[in-house]
């Protein structure tokens, strides 16, 4: 049975995909979707209530909920996405390089990735931004940073594992390039757990990013942004508390969308199963 249609048996994965595809069409398509500017100010309707005009009301400028919601996408979704690919690159890029060559290069790179991850995850990220200023470039430079050493152990793990395999050994002894060994034998191997560990830690970065907002170092106003909206809506979190609600549910649908679905995909690939097909 393929990928494909496990994923389809699998209802938990088959729901999880479509939130996340559904989010994602929602993002592309929002200057088109969005019923309003999502950064016009409008103060005669500040805190307006839920109506058909305004189908979750408006925030404390008057700014149309739903049409920020929408562009939030754009920016924490994509974003987080774009971190993702970024990070998966660099890591399995170095990781290949590491776990094939071996010798002092690997004990180099191994060494600094030891550095790396002895330092606490959240620790690094705020001291990156730190220094590089608040914005959404440097949070997206500091997940990088921090998360690449962990990609690049993995992959160079599992590059080691399967490089004592008799094909690729058989490869290397009738001399086919390096680039073919890496490309047609080792990374098909370690996509499966990349691809599981990746869509684990998009959920992380989201969180991430969106935490920074909050606190006021990620994603500045008047971009639309899920922590920026709670942020903005925390100091009324009494008076009008469904200012926060909207906003804490879109972030905590993707988010357990894309862990259910690193979920899935864990059991979906895992060997053990394959032996029992």
């Amino acid at each position: 049975m393929n990928l494909t249609k496990k994923l389809i048996n699998n209802k938990t994965a088959l729901i999880c995909l479509i939130i996340i595809t559904t989010m994602i069409i929602l993002g592309i398509l929002a200057p088109y979707i969005a019923p309003f500017d999502p950064n016009k100010v409008r103060i005669v309707r500040k805190y307006a209530a839920i109506s058909s005009e305004h189908w979750l009301g408006c925030d404390h400028l008057g700014r149309d909920i739903f049409s920020r919601l929408l562009y939030g996408i754009r920016t924490t979704l994509f974003l987080s996405l774009l971190t993702m690919i970024i990070t998966i690159i660099v890591g399995s890029v170095i990781g290949l390089i590491s776990g094939y060559r071996r010798g002092k290069l690997d004990e180099c790179i191994m060494r600094l990735c030891d550095i790396m991850l002895s330092f606490p995850s959240q620790v690094m990220i705020l001291a990156i931004v730190g220094v590089l200023g608040v914005g959404i470039e440097n949070v997206i430079i500091a997940n990088i940073v921090v998360k690449w050493a962990w990609y690049s152990r993995m992959i160079r793990s599992s590059v080691i594992k399967y490089s004592r395999k008799n094909y690729i050994l058989f490869s290397r002894a009738i001399g086919a390039p390096h680039s073919f060994i890496i490309c047609r034998h080792l990374l098909p191997n370690v996509m499966s757990e990349l691809v599981v560990l990746a869509t684990l830690d998009t959920g992380w970065v989201i969180l991430n990013i969106s935490a920074l907002s909050f606190i006021g170092l990620g994603v500045q106003a008047p971009t639309a942004e899920w922590g920026l909206m709670l942020s903005e809506a925390k100091n009324v979190m009494t008076q009008h508390p469904m200012q926060m609600v909207f906003p804490g549910i879109a972030i905590l649908i993707v988010v357990a969308a894309f862990n259910m679905l690193g979920d899935c995909l864990r059991d979906i690939l895992d060997p053990k199963e394959k032996l029992h097909e």
